[in-house]
């Protein structure tokens, strides 16, 4: 497998390996191979109770609450750190072919919990770097052994807000679970995923799947109904009851309901979907117009103190040559489009033109990552067209 490897101190991360095994041990998992104490990542295989194969790479951190001058007394912190500060930007791997799952978790073993973050969000990271929290988010964890929460960092507005999930060491083997199925969603829908985890609380669900599928219509089944050997109700009965395969499936429907919004809007002659890295997602046409570029985003699950909605507005990763790439272009797209669903569970959309967001404060040439949905915003497809051809 191809992915750095880090010598550290086998006595001082012995602990943090010989929590994660014992957690997933403990909640009836058998160890199938791992890797040394001495080698970080941590590389860890095994069977889960109900026999399915997992795989994991995890970047372990010790968390703990020890005073820092200068730092608030109720602040907890982990150290994404493995070496020497070289002030090099370092990747965090992820498996192309989803085998293995990655985790970047800070471990307190003193009080039994672990904190993580999401790796994609991190995947290029210095050393070293500090997440801090709460006390007040380790007593959620200790008394419903399974929490979340956002954080935005210290340094600004060139850095997004992430969700933090936070869990005891019998909800480690969830947490797998979580991160497979979160892996590449938006901040919002992580927290919603968590938020789910919580509410429906341990294990998948899978409905009884032997009902004879060959009494349907072979003009009525869907290509996928077909190669997945299930009925269509069979397919969504299973995507209801296993939430982290219905959240997983969420990361398209925003631009689904979307399209089907632009193409019922009166004016627009032409609909396309863009389905290319580093392109905006619809290309419009309207009453005759030069293509209107259009990206669309979704908001994040919480609000601030007045009840405003945040838009989760930057790229997921940054290139190591240029960490601004982190950001958009005011040229990249015309209309930004966001999807409220994260926040208020309705597939309904506001729309802003890119050229009246806000400039970066650091990133010459780039728009902030700071937006917030007030009264300039728009529930209209059309007016928000209208006003782009001005």
């Amino acid at each position: 497998m191809n992915y750095r490897k880090y010598s550290v101190s086998k006595k001082s991360k012995s602990e943090l390996l010989n929590f994660i095994l014992s957690s997933l041990t403990e909640s009836g998992c058998q160890i199938l191979r791992h890797s040394g104490a001495a080698e970080a990542p941590f590389r860890i295989t095994f069977e889960d109770p109900f026999g399915a194969r997992m795989g994991i790479i995890v970047y372990a951190f010790f968390a703990n609450s020890k005073q820092t001058k200068n730092r608030p007394d109720d602040e907890h912190r982990f150290q994404i750190k493995y070496g020497s500060k070289d002030g090099q930007l370092h990747e965090i791997w992820q498996d192309p072919y989803l085998l293995y799952t990655t985790l970047m978790v800070g471990i307190d073993t003193e009080r039994g919990i672990f904190v993580g973050v999401d790796p994609i969000l991190h995947q290029l990271t210095r050393f070293f770097i500090s997440i801090e929290f709460k006390r007040s988010e380790v007593d959620a964890i200790k008394a419903t052994g399974w929490h979340c929460w956002e954080r935005t960092k210290r340094s600004g507005d060139d850095t997004p807000v992430e969700t933090l999930v936070g869990g005891i060491a019998l909800k480690f083997l969830e947490y797998v679970r979580f991160e497979q199925a979160a892996r590449g969603l938006d901040q919002g829908h992580r927290y919603l995923l968590a938020e789910n985890l919580d509410r429906y609380g341990d294990g998948i669900i899978i409905p009884d799947t032997t009902t004879a599928t060959a009494a349907i219509s072979k003009e009525r089944v869907h290509e996928l109904a077909d190669e997945l050997q299930l009925s269509e109700d069979e397919i969504l009965s299973m995507i209801q009851s296993a939430p982290r395969l219905k959240m997983a499936v969420r990361g398209w429907v925003a631009e689904r309901h979307l399209e089907k919004l632009l193409l019922t809007t009166p004016g627009v002659d032409e609909c396309q979907q863009l389905e290319q890295d580093g392109k905006p997602d619809f290309s419009v046409s309207y009453k005759g117009s030069q293509p209107i570029l259009i990206e669309c985003k979704n908001v994040l699950r919480k609000t601030m103190a007045d009840g405003t909605i945040k838009v989760d507005f930057q790229k997921t990763r940054a290139s190591k040559q240029d960490p601004c790439s982190r950001f958009y272009r005011p040229t990249d797209f015309q209309i930004l489009a966001a999807c409220l669903h994260s926040c208020t569970e309705s597939w309904d959309f506001t729309f802003r033109l890119t050229s009246e967001l806000e400039p970066h404060s650091k990133c010459e040439g780039r728009l902030s990552n700071l937006v917030r949905i007030n009264e300039n915003w728009t529930n209209s497809a059309e007016e928000i067209f209208q006003r782009s051809i001005v």
